[in-house]
């Protein structure tokens, strides 16, 4: 399918989300508001973490079994009880740059008909890390016609 466009649009904002301890928390509904936001019809929805102890991920949405497997998976291949030289923030920050470093802090996805084109079982989450609830930024910048 190939679309035509004689402008092509750039659209920005950033999200502030909170976090709980340790979670995966679904934000997909404000990607896709800040899509419909946009105008963009065919483009390219381009997401940006600023922090290096939290990850994106695009998941299952319908299981929460699924998110809980990876949780634990991650807490046993990177576990918190391990002596690292950066401790000084606690011992659930170094675990947690190297989660961040396993993962990603960014994603892109198509839009196509003005919507995320998503999977039918894909939702995008942030991943905490941390021990504690945090403030965290996704730039959202949006491209296309």
């Amino acid at each position: 399918m190939a679309t035509k466009t004689t402008e092509t649009i750039h659209y920005q904002t950033i999200l502030t989300l909170s976090t709980r301890s340790k979670s995966l928390e679904r934000f997909t509904h404000r990607v896709q508001a800040a899509v419909a936001d946009s105008g963009v019809q065919t483009g390219l929805c381009s997401l940006f973490l600023r922090h290096t102890s939290a990850s994106l991920v695009i998941q299952e949405n319908a299981d929460p079994d699924v998110l809980m497997d990876m949780a634990n998976f991650f807490a046993d291949l990177v576990p918190e009880n391990r002596r690292y030289r950066h401790s000084t923030e606690g011992p659930d920050d170094m675990p947690a740059h190297i989660r961040t470093a396993l993962t990603h802090t960014s994603e892109q996805i198509p839009i196509v008909n003005g919507r995320l084109a998503l999977g039918t079982w894909q939702g995008i989450y942030i991943w905490e890390h941390r021990d504690r609830a945090h403030q965290r930024e996704v730039i959202v910048h949006i491209t296309g016609g």
